[in-house]
C-alpha cells in the first residue's frame, strides 16, 4: 500500500496539486493524505482518482465540529495508522478525539502520521515511527522548502521518502521493519 501525505498546504492549492500528481503519477499511491491546515484545500486530491483521507488542522473551524475527525486510525494491511495534525494532545482537541500520546504508549499504532510544525522527519520514538511531510508553502519562516511524504507499507517493512516538491529531491529516507522495538 503506497500513500502520499501532505500537510500544512495553507492555501497554496498549486503546490498541492503538483505533490499529489507525483504522488498519484510516478508514486503510485494508493491512498492521499492530507494531514490539515487548510482543510478544504484537500477538495484537490479528489482530482487524482485515489483514495482521500483528511483531518483539519487544530485552528481550522473544522477542527470544533465533532462530526469531523480530528484524528483517524487507520489500517494498511499489517499496518496501524494514527492521522492527526499534530503528534501531542492540544488545547483546542475535543473531549472525544483520539489522544496521541496515549495512542503511542499503548502501541496502538505503529506509524503517527502528523504535521504542524513543517519541519519535515522521520524518526523512532517509543518503538512507533512518526513522519512528518514537513509543509507545501511558497516561503516558510522556519527555513524548511515544500515538501511532502510517500510511504511503501509492505507486509514486513516500510519504507518513508520525504520530497522537497522544488525539484523532486529526495531529502529524507528510512526503511523500517513493522516491529520496530
Amino acid at each position: 500500500m503506497k500513500l502520499g501525505v501532505f500537510s500544512d498546504s495553507h492555501g497554496n492549492l498549486e503546490y498541492l496539486g503538483n505533490a499529489a500528481a507525483f504522488a498519484a503519477g510516478r508514486g503510485k499511491a494508493d491512498v492521499l493524505i492530507h494531514l490539515g491546515d487548510n482543510y478544504k484545500d484537500a477538495k484537490v486530491l479528489n482530482q487524482f482518482g485515489k483514495r482521500v483521507l483528511r483531518v483539519p488542522g487544530v485552528f481550522a473551524n473544522e477542527y470544533l465540529d465533532p462530526s469531523v475527525s480530528n484524528r483517524i486510525v487507520e489500517t494498511f494491511g499489517p499496518w496501524n495508522v494514527l492521522i492527526t495534525h499534530t503528534s501531542e494532545p492540544h488545547p483546542n482537541d475535543l473531549p472525544a478525539d483520539i489522544d496521541p500520546v496515549e495512542t503511542v504508549r499503548n502501541k496502538v499504532v505503529q506509524i503517527v502520521l502528523h504535521g504542524h510544525t513543517h519541519i519535515p522527519r522521520i524518526a523512532l520514538h517509543e518503538g512507533v515511527w512518526f513522519v512528518n511531510p514537513g509543509h507545501l508553502k511558497r516561503q516558510d519562516k522556519k527555513g524548511y522548502h515544500a515538501s511532502f511524504a510517500m510511504l511503501d507499507l509492505r507486509r514486513n517493512d516500510a519504507t518513508a521518502k520525504i520530497y522537497q516538491l522544488v525539484g523532486l529531491k529526495e531529502l529524507l529516507s528510512k526503511d523500517f521493519p513493522l516491529s520496530a522495538t
